[in-house]
């Protein structure tokens, strides 16, 4: 339970000058890194799963709750921003809060957050593109771009299981090549990116707003099938926690922390800023998606999009609509695997971790050794796991996280007071409290063989740290020296 003092962290980082990331994010880099991994992930393949299979029509309800959970945590994590502006986002908080084991455990939970939630987009990506190539008569064989453990329909009916998803690990691959040259050139890309995204999404909404069937709307809360979490109030919650999925974008702007100019200032713009965007766009997205199509129509289909297109006379508008999704697609996978990488890099840095992942190159000053693991772990998982597991694993991440960080403020408030706090979070500690119900309540609502891969996964880094990083721990180590010295 060692933890790590606000005083000592960011003399660690101040400390970490010739071999430290670069410093070169402003506050519009963080709102983009925010909307580029937040506008995208969620809007273009989980709204149309959760609408299928749990919320109906209603999944724009699911989004504004979602919402207002995570409105909830990210005013706690810009207040932690703006006080610990160091990479590790809550990582770095809870070693500050509730000590060395609570850290590992929500750094690792971070770990699986980004892993899957990559893949879940890597997957989706690679749907999209077959999509595309179809439409100019190219045809990539469906055995090789899904995962075992799914099944495609043939032109002549018949139905296939897949063998290994290889586009959507090939695109895991490359976009690590951009991330290892460094931050300065991603959020270039990443910006530009963005910049389409949103335009391509407000095309769909002016474009698809004519087309709205309101019949599509009836029933807007299907009724319950009589299965908790299929339909009726039950479905709109568990659709929430699945779509919470899409806002890891501003625990992402978190972990760029060490790579931002002003992290006092630009933190809580960047959270706070990108959170605002994107809730604007998901809940008049989703309303337009569930009116040109009935959600029935997306189940299984990581390309909810398209089908919903398909409902208007804008035969172009398809095309060039997926062709921005396969491009924007790129820039979450992106921004993805930076920010994996940073949380690697952080535990790294305290001994939790081995060396490589904290080793640094000599000229593009990233963890690329980190980068070059991850990208390995990663692409088999978007080559060989179902879209539906991986998305639900990082829902979960995503809200253990969140439910961690609200604890945390709650928690330093209490034992330092008058720390210096760039932002203060309003209505200590009701928002902190109201952001730990929500979270606990959409985590509640997950389907309980998710709740198992969770633990399974928790168990397995319980291990790895009690075997190596309790016993390499800096902070554990630098205590014993200090009794050793002061008996």
């Amino acid at each position: 339970m060692l933890k790590k003092s606000i005083e000592l962290i960011r003399r660690e980082a101040a400390e970490q000058s010739e071999n430290s990331l670069k410093r070169t994010l402003g506050p519009l880099n963080l709102i983009l890194i925010g909307v580029g991994l937040t506008l995208g992930a969620g809007l273009f393949s989980i709204t149309g799963m959760a609408a299928a299979n749990y919320s109906g029509p209603a999944v724009t309800i699911s989004f504004i709750i979602a919402a207002l959970g995570c409105g909830f945590a990210a005013l706690c994590y810009a207040e932690f921003a703006s006080m610990i502006p160091v990479a590790g986002s809550a990582y770095t908080y809870s070693y500050a809060t509730m000590g060395e084991l609570f850290a590992w455990i929500i750094g690792w939970d971070l770990v699986l957050e980004y892993s899957v939630g990559c893949a879940t987009v890597a997957i989706s990506w690679s749907q999209y593109l077959t999509r595309f190539l179809a439409s100019f008569h190219i045809y990539l064989p469906a055995r090789l771009t899904i995962s075992p453990f799914e099944t495609a329909k043939l032109g002549d009916g018949s139905v296939i299981h897949g063998w290994i998803n290889i586009p959507g690990a090939l695109i895991v691959i490359l976009m690590t090549l951009i991330i290892i040259r460094g931050t300065k050139g991603s959020a270039l890309v990443n910006g530009i990116i963005v910049f389409l995204k949103v335009g391509v999404v407000l095309v769909f909404i002016a474009l698809g707003w004519r087309y709205i069937d309101p019949a599509n709307y009836k029933p807007y809360i299907p009724q319950n099938t009589g299965e908790f979490g299929h339909y009726g109030w039950s479905g709109i919650l568990r659709g929430a926690a699945l779509v919470f999925f899409v806002f890891i974008g501003f625990d992402a702007v978190a972990a760029s922390a060490q790579e931002t100019k002003k992290p006092a200032r630009d933190m809580p713009i960047g959270i706070l800023g990108s959170l605002l965007v994107c809730t604007i766009l998901f809940g008049l997205f989703a309303h337009v998606m569930t009116g040109l199509a009935n959600y029935k129509e997306f189940a299984n289909s990581g390309a909810p999009v398209a089908i919903a297109i398909e409902k208007t006379p804008y035969g172009w508008l398809s095309q060039a609509i997926i062709l921005a999704i396969l491009i924007g697609y790129t820039s979450v996978i992106l921004i993805d695997l930076m920010a994996q990488s940073r949380m690697f890099y952080s535990i790294s840095r305290d001994g939790l971790l081995p060396k490589v992942f904290s080793d640094v190159h000599p000229k593009f000053k990233t963890p690329y050794k980190s980068n070059i693991v991850l990208c390995g772990f990663i692409s088999l998982f978007a080559a060989f796991v179902p879209m539906r597991v991986v998305g639900e694993m990082t829902s979960i991440g995503t809200l253990l996280a969140f439910l961690m960080v609200c604890i945390g403020i709650l928690i330093l408030r209490k034992t330092d007071p008058k720390a210096e706090r760039p932002f203060k979070v309003p209505l200590v500690p009701l928002i902190p409290i109201l952001g730990i119900l929500t979270c606990l309540a959409m985590m509640v609502f997950m389907p309980a063989d998710t709740w198992i891969r969770l633990l399974v996964w928790l168990a397995a880094g319980l291990t790895i740290y009690f075997l190596y990083g309790k016993k390499n721990s800096k902070l554990r180590k630098s205590v014993r020296i200090m009794k050793l010295t002061n008996p």
